[in-house]
């Protein structure tokens, strides 16, 4: 493996596009650590390192998303998320308008049109967010800062910080297409998952001052830390595992001769990702529960008070989540792989699976395939989505450390290397030098 990376400096193309990447990685870095204009950043740095806040929860999932940089109130505190945001917002769309359904099978162009609206939307999502951010701070309820955090506040603020705002992120989208198109990996993905690593000296940290101890006592021993690092390795193993496992369905092209020429009688496979939603079920799930705190605070009775503090640390929380996750995992499967069409594209080409009747049945046998699969899915999303939970509460490990053990940060990281390191290797093997693995291959997530 190592040679590997060795040889990809060997190849001048290669050489050029991870060179490139790098750059354009520095600056989306330097994106996430410039300030608002307006804003006193002694002072938010001073704030959070009396008592840090947000830092599980949907808030702290956007702010991991971000490299730090919703906690610090900088330029790009949005992130990427929006133009995510957006692009799932077309993507469930188009499964139910007919018109952007119709777009997406015109080819290159109904998909340029579609980046078109998805662009558009970002913008809109972007303002949204960016005057509700400019307002939260100005009042002193962002993350508990105090109004004073704003040195001249008013319209001009808020106009300010919407524009700066809504330029950061489309700055972000651009970079992620740059390093798409002339770099190396998804570039959209590569800066969630640098935001995301951006973050593990600071859980680095964390975990060293709970081995430091106080008054002859410390919070973790050494051998809680030998405990949490074979952990996390087998957790990476299964990660990996279930990100590259899937069912293989035969397909047997029938021959058929064009002229002079045969075509078809190719025996070949349908491959189905048994973790097909990915993380989407997870980010959904948290969405939808950090809604009933936030009704319950506005509640004026005591009982709605105390229930709005204590869900989120409940057994019910982790209760409603798995459930959640199960059902997000079922929804996005029913959105997004439709077998009725795959069974007609599939006839179409004179292509069948050996012993199932072309046609509806094919797209019932697809059908209950899926179904199948998805819930071996499902389950393992569930375990790795309530794992840092689950270790902040019981182990008292802290949340910065116990969010790369599972969750979001870990299934991002896992696949979004996988991909670049497939991509790599591409590389390396057109140019005739040994990929990373000396047997097998890097699969494909898509």
């Amino acid at each position: 493996m190592l040679s590997a990376f060795v040889n990809s400096l060997k190849i001048t193309e290669l050489r050029q596009r991870i060179l490139f990447t790098f750059g354009l990685i520095f600056i989306c870095r330097l994106i996430s650590t410039v300030p608002l204009p307006g804003v006193n950043a002694v002072l938010i740095r001073n704030t959070f390192e009396q008592a840090s806040s947000a830092q599980s929860g949907l808030l702290g999932m956007f702010n991991l998303f971000s490299g730090g940089a919703l906690l610090q109130c900088a330029i790009g505190s949005l992130g990427i998320m929006p133009y995510i945001s957006a692009s799932i917002i077309i993507q469930l769309m188009t499964s139910v308008i007919p018109h952007l359904e119709k777009l997406a099978r015109e080819g290159d162009v109904g998909r340029q049109k579609i980046t078109q609206y998805t662009r558009y939307l970002t913008v809109m999502l972007c303002g949204i967010q960016g005057f509700a951010m400019a307002t939260t701070l100005q009042s002193g309820s962002y993350f508990g800062l105090p109004p004073e955090v704003v040195r001249i506040p008013g319209l001009g603020f808020v106009f300010l910080t919407v524009i700066s705002i809504i330029a950061a992120t489309l700055l972000l989208m651009w970079i992620g297409e740059q390093i798409t198109e002339r770099g190396i990996g998804n570039g959209i993905s590569l800066i969630i998952t640098v935001n995301i690593i951006s973050r593990l000296p600071m859980a680095v940290k964390a975990l060293v001052d709970k081995l430091r101890p106080i008054d002859g006592h410390a919070e973790i021993t050494y051998f809680h830390l030998a405990f949490l690092i074979i952990l996390i390795f087998f957790v990476i193993i299964g990660v990996i595992a279930v990100t590259q496992a899937q069912q293989r369905i035969p397909v047997q092209y029938a021959k058929r001769v064009v002229g002079r020429k045969m075509y078809g009688g190719q025996h070949t496979y349908m491959p189905l990702r048994v973790n097909y939603s990915g993380v989407m079920p997870i980010i959904f799930a948290s969405a939808i529960l950090a809604i009933p705190p936030k009704i319950l605070a506005y509640i004026p009775y005591q009982w709605a008070q105390q229930a709005a503090s204590t869900f989120p640390t409940s057994g019910w929380y982790l209760f409603f989540f798995g459930l959640m996750i199960l059902f997000f995992s079922y929804f996005w499967v029913a959105t997004q792989f439709n077998p009725i069409q795959i069974a007609d594209d599939l006839k179409k080409h004179g292509g069948y699976i050996p012993g199932i009747r072309p046609g509806r049945t094919t797209a019932d046998f697809l059908d209950r395939t899926m179904t199948r699969i998805t819930l071996a899915g499902a389950v393992f999303l569930t375990i790795i989505a309530v794992m840092p939970n689950i270790m902040t509460r019981q182990f008292n490990v802290p949340w910065l450390v116990a969010s790369f053990f599972g969750g979001t940060s870990l299934l991002i990281i896992v696949g979004v290397m996988l991909d670049t390191m497939r991509q790599v290797e591409s590389h390396l093997l057109m140019r005739h030098y040994d990929g990373f693995l000396k047997k097998g291959k890097l699969r494909n997530r898509r």
